[in-house]
């Protein structure tokens, strides 16, 4: 029954997207049509989740905020969907596990590194949850640039505006399996390579190297 849900809704959010925001996609063949892979992209608006979803033309998970959805019934329901509740104040092991569950069933999961919307609709600096996604999955990385949400709904709006939104997909990432001594490193080396992949993807200049924590 979940499943008639989320692709009923794929196609709604599809219809929507195309007739009021002119929504299209780039990077199609790069997503790989079957296995588990990690989606990694830019976080402006809350209509982030809805298109991306949908640009996608796989059943995936998301990564989110647990404090997105506070009511129980909606929140119970989002999960059965495919939302897994994740705690930004630290490194939310239950919420990976989840994740990493789904991706050794084949299941693409779909995280924002910076974790939290963009004030002022510039890229943030990506935090180390997901080198530890990478780390302990060993997937490839697709990563992913939204653009036009932050001109539709950005942070503090309460009407969205008439634009156009696109989703561009890059070029898979490996990320070598290697032994450090420092973990907590290497995740952050991660989350910054992969925002710089997301960068180059928008065709935007790369952030500086400061890490924020989780």
């Amino acid at each position: 029954m979940s499943g008639v849900i989320y692709w009923g809704l794929w196609l709604f959010f599809r219809l929507l997207g195309t007739i009021f925001f002119r929504f299209r996609t780039e990077g199609e063949p790069f997503f790989p049509k079957d296995g588990g892979v990690i989606v990694a992209a830019n976080h402006a608006s809350y209509l982030d989740i809805p298109l991306l979803g949908c640009a996608i033309r796989r059943r995936v998970v998301f990564l989110g905020r647990a404090s997105l959805f506070p009511n129980r019934i909606l929140s119970w329901m989002l999960q059965r969907l495919g939302w897994i509740p994740l705690n930004t104040h630290r490194l939310d092991r239950k919420a990976f596990g989840v994740a990493l569950d789904h991706l050794k069933a084949g299941t693409p999961v779909v995280i924002f590194p910076e974790g939290t919307r963009t004030e002022d609709g510039h890229l943030q600096q990506g935090r180390p949850g997901v080198g530890y996604l990478v780390k302990e999955s060993q997937c490839q990385v697709i990563p992913a640039f939204i653009s036009g949400t932050f001109k539709v709904l950005p942070i503090r709006a309460k009407w969205p505006k008439l634009f156009p939104v696109s989703v561009s997909f890059g070029k898979p990432i490996d990320f070598p399996k290697n032994d450090v001594t420092n973990k907590k490193l290497e995740y952050e080396h991660i989350g910054r390579a992969v925002m710089e992949h997301i960068a180059q993807v928008g065709g935007i200049p790369p952030l500086r190297h400061d890490v924020s924590r989780l």
